[in-house]
Formats: C-alpha cells, structure tokens, sequence
C-alpha cells in the first residue's frame, strides 16, 4: 500500500487521468481514521463532520500550489497541516459567530470540567504550537505529525529523518511546554 501511494502520487503528478480517482479510494480510509481521531477530541456538538474533513482536506491537499507530496508520509504529513487548519478555521469561524451572542455565565468549577469534556482549544493550541514552532520548528512538527497526523513516533522519525529516541524527546518536550503555554505559563 505505501508504494501504491507513491506510484500513484507520481502518476498524478504526471498528469494521468485515472490517478487522482484510485489515489483517493487508496488513502480515503486512512484519511478517515485520521480525521475521526480529530473528532474523537472535539466536543460531542461540533458541526463539522469527519467525512466533511476528510473530503475537504483531500481537495485542499490536491489543490495546492505546491503540487502533490512526493511519496506517502509527505502525503500524510501534508493532511496533518490541512486538517489542523481546517479545524482552526472552523472554530475561529465558530467563535466569530458566538461573539456578542448568547452567553451564559458558569461557575469556574463547571466551566474545568466542561473543557475537559470537550477536548483541548484548538485556538489555543494552534497559536501556542505556532509560538512553539517560532524557537523549535522540529519539536512544532513533531506534534504536528503525532497529534494532527496520528503518525507513529517510527514514521514520524522517518518523515523528519531523525531517531526514535530524538522524537520521544522532542514529543515529551513540546507537550510539556504546550502544556504550560496553554495554562498561561508558556514563556
């Protein structure tokens, strides 16, 4: 199957008719564990679907200026960007509709517990991987590709042509800072 994505990348990429339509039946269902992975951390009422995420991020992925990734991680490594920015771009939207809506107060006990339910704010943690990536791009990608991209810590060593042992590092290290930049602690 990874070679199948290259072969057919590379079909794509040289204009073949029928590549685009059988690279999509190929990578639709990882895309798809990858996308529901996303959802699974968004809160239980969000509008934006997982087959809506992944057909979007597919065509955004195609569409691109840079032309199609070069082989499989690149592929996959490029959806995990897409798909982080679709759903930043969906929740900024989100947020702009709330504003100067509806609001409700809630005590601060509740309001721990709520955002516990409904997964990390991915505002926030866009902004603050954004902070990280300024200092250390590498440990940024690093969350990138495990968190957006559920990639393995050994395919993310692979895509980022470095040990296991330096991912391990860089995963701890950047969840740790994440952690305290998000919890108004991160300088």
């Amino acid at each position: 199957m990874p070679s199948d994505i290259t072969r057919l990348l590379h079909d794509w990429q040289t204009g073949k008719d029928d590549a685009f339509k059988a690279l999509f039946a190929v990578v639709y269902e990882e895309l798809r564990n990858i996308a529901a992975s996303y959802m699974r951390r968004e809160r239980s009422d969000h509008t934006l679907q997982t087959t809506a995420l992944v057909h979007e991020a597919y065509l955004r992925l195609m569409g691109s200026r840079q032309g199609p990734p070069e082989n499989r991680l690149h592929f996959f490594a490029a959806a995990a960007t897409v798909m982080r920015h679709i759903l930043i771009d969906h929740a900024r939207s989100r947020g702009a509709e709330r504003r100067g809506g509806d609001l409700a107060r809630v005590p601060i006990e509740d309001a721990t517990l709520m955002a516990l339910e409904h997964g990390p704010d991915l505002i926030a943690l866009d902004q603050a991987l954004t902070r990280l990536a300024s200092f250390d791009e590498r440990k940024a990608h690093v969350v990138e590709l495990r968190f957006f991209g559920g990639m393995t810590i050994e395919e993310t060593a692979r895509y980022l042509k470095v040990s296991t042992n330096t991912v391990v590092r860089d995963w701890e290290m950047a969840r740790a800072w994440l952690y305290r930049a998000m919890n108004g602690d991160g300088h």
